[in-house]
């Protein structure tokens, strides 16, 4: 019995010594330029009806429950989707908008797992009909996920998909 108990302590001192070394928040952004002008590009990125034109987790599930509310595109706006295990369920919401420049939105994952995060999209003119975007998301890894993220990191988990959805939006709106 003492033997078991002793297996115990050393399994949950492991665990807890990986959680307190691990990173617990992370920001995790991408970059691309679009050949269209920054109002194009501003006026469609802040519509929440318009990402799964462009965004790569509703290919995953296409038959997924979107429900939304309030004005698109302004503050307080929202969506709901429910799909399958790929997709999950979750809210977004639309936190912050400085018109023509940046939008935040704050995410909560309902399923598989609670997480909330922060994305932003920031737009910047580099030329008349040429616009360099920023897509990101920033937030806080919670216990036990803090510890899967030392093997599968947020950067390894995102940075694909974030990618893949900056190009899909390049090609929406270029052609």
């Amino acid at each position: 019995m003492t033997l078991f108990f002793y297996i115990i302590i050393a399994i949950i001192t492991f665990f807890a010594f990986l959680h307190a070394w691990a990173k617990k928040e992370y920001d995790l952004s991408r970059t691309i330029v679009i050949n269209r002008s920054r109002e194009e590009v501003y006026g469609f990125v802040r519509q929440l009806r318009k990402q799964p034109l462009w965004m790569p987790w509703f290919k995953r599930d296409p038959e997924a429950t979107l429900k939304y509310k309030e004005t698109d595109g302004k503050t307080e706006a929202s969506f709901y989707w429910k799909g399958n295990h790929r997709v999950g369920e979750g809210v977004q919401r639309i936190v912050k908008v400085r018109k023509g420049k940046v939008i935040e939105t704050k995410v909560l994952f309902i399923k598989p797992f609670k997480v909330n995060a922060l994305t932003y999209i920031g737009v910047k003119e580099i030329e008349p009909e040429k616009t360099k975007m920023v897509w990101g998301v920033r937030g806080y890894v919670p216990f036990p996920l803090t510890i899967v993220s030392l093997f599968y990191g947020v950067d390894r988990l995102l940075a694909k998909r974030f990618e893949e959805g900056l190009k899909n939006l390049k090609h929406v709106l270029e052609n």
